[in-house]
């Protein structure tokens, strides 16, 4: 068995830094990875751009719904690393995988007997740009039976101490989306001109990719399914448990998502591209948070399998620390340079003006959602999942009543925004107050054995 970092010793600075840059890379991948997309796709025009967004937001329900399975792989596995037991760290590996891709062959089909209807749901009365979203989700649909088997895959590495395995790997789905983007966007080099199913073709050949060296690498070196597989229905049942909460908080962010892009639609496609670009912009913060999350929760989770609670509290108050700097560097670019970022996408000056007006807004919340991701790997680590979702929930389901209300008034669109801004500011402030309630409890259960 092949372990890459032992969390649970040494400078917990170091470690955890170790650890959290090459998942900040690989999420800085993935961003990039979504912004080449829009930077080409936005070459075609602002419906193009709409068309991509709109199926977006239901495939992303795939990775929420995902959630179900990896949020409790990540969290088992390194809590079984911490236990120095590897074998019952397989079994929950072996058992998430073919669980992984029983539920996403099923979202699949889902997708494709139902995207016309899907899409219908945003009424855009584009028949042009509702056939562009229905083909994009067709194709980029099968990316995500591959996509969700890299979060698996990920979790399990990351779960061992190992990110920098993962990153590399992915680096390699990146260069290869570069180079086919355009080619087979625009047609170059002899191939045939696809547009938007060139951009959704690009992807699913680089996440098919990624996920099969990830599989072969994971194999080789963690001997998974080396002696035919597990299946552990016990396991399955301990993973569901601790993952539900989490799907279910990430696929009502999901559903919420898409009432609120409802209720945008109503200002037409254009700001419908605006919040698509907008949230790839803003996705500098919230992606690379969320790979300090799995930095976080790799830490917690093999230092809360050791019973080293006191590692816990300095981890977390390090990686908060880390991640401000970052929240605070976003906020200030996305506040003083919003115009230049967003032309870089388009060029239309009033889309523009409307895009710098988002990233405005949501710059003024950065710092808290940062922080408020990362407190949920905390959680995660110490197989808590119930309160992030919670927090989430009752404070992102805010923001539909709060995005009527707000752009009913003078604010008009600028008041959806507003909406998202405001409750990201409440969830930043409240989670991290109750993960401290957590630390104290550890506190008072150590000084009790001791005594």
């Amino acid at each position: 068995m092949k372990k890459k970092y032992d969390l649970t010793e040494g400078n917990i600075l170091y470690k955890l830094t170790l650890l959290s840059l090459p998942i900040m890379g690989m999420s800085l991948i993935q961003m990039a990875y979504n912004m080449i997309d829009m930077i080409w796709i936005g070459r075609l025009g602002n419906g193009a751009v709409a068309a991509v967004g709109t199926a977006g937001f239901f495939l992303n329900f795939g990775f929420a719904i995902t959630a179900l399975i990896f949020i409790g792989t990540g969290i088992r596995t390194s809590q079984s690393v911490g236990e120095k037991d590897y074998e019952k760290a397989n079994s929950y590996a072996e058992t998430s995988i073919i669980n992984t891709i029983g539920l996403i062959t099923v979202f699949i089909v889902g997708i494709l007997i139902f995207r016309y209807q899907l899409i219908g749901f945003f009424k855009l009365n584009n028949p042009e740009i509702e056939k562009m979203a229905a083909d994009y989700m067709t194709i980029t649909a099968f990316g995500i039976f591959f996509s969700a088997l890299s979060l698996v895959f990920t979790r399990i590495f990351n779960g061992h101490g190992d990110s920098k395995t993962p990153f590399l790997i992915t680096s390699i789905g990146l260069i290869l989306n570069i180079i086919l983007d355009p080619v087979l966007i625009f047609g170059l080099f002899g191939f045939p001109r696809l547009e938007v199913i060139g951009a959704a073709t690009a992807t699913v050949l680089a996440q098919t990719i990624v996920s099969t060296i990830l599989f072969i690498y994971l194999r080789k070196n963690y001997k998974i399914f080396t002696h035919g597989f597990t299946y552990d229905m016990k396991k399955t049942r301990d993973i569901f448990k601790i993952g539900t909460p989490i799907a279910a908080q990430r696929i009502l962010f999901t559903g919420f998502s898409v009432f609120i892009a409802r209720i945008i639609a109503n200002w037409g496609a254009d700001a419908i591209a605006v919040q698509r670009i907008g949230v790839q912009i803003e996705s500098l913060s919230w992606i690379t948070a969320g790979g300090f999350q799995g930095a976080l929760a790799a830490f917690v989770g093999q230092n809360y399998g050791a019973k080293k609670y006191d590692r816990i509290k300095k981890g977390y108050f390090n990686a908060i620390g880390i991640i401000s700097v970052l929240g605070i560097f976003v906020s200030f670019i996305l506040i003083v340079f919003p115009e230049p970022i967003f032309r870089i996408f388009l060029q239309d000056d009033h889309i523009v003006s409307l895009g710098a007006s988002y990233l405005r807004i949501l710059g003024v919340s950065q710092l808290f959602m940062v922080v408020e991701m990362t407190t949920v790997g905390g959680f995660q680590g110490i197989g808590k999942t119930l309160p992030p979702s919670i927090v989430s929930i009752i404070l992102t389901g805010a923001r539909i009543p709060m995005a009527l209300l707000l752009s009913a008034t003078v604010l008009e669109l600028n008041g959806i925004w507003w909406s998202i801004t405001i409750s990201s500011i409440l969830k930043g402030i409240a989670l991290p107050i109750w993960f401290m309630i957590h630390l104290k409890r550890f506190k008072e259960e150590k000084n009790l054995v001791t005594n």
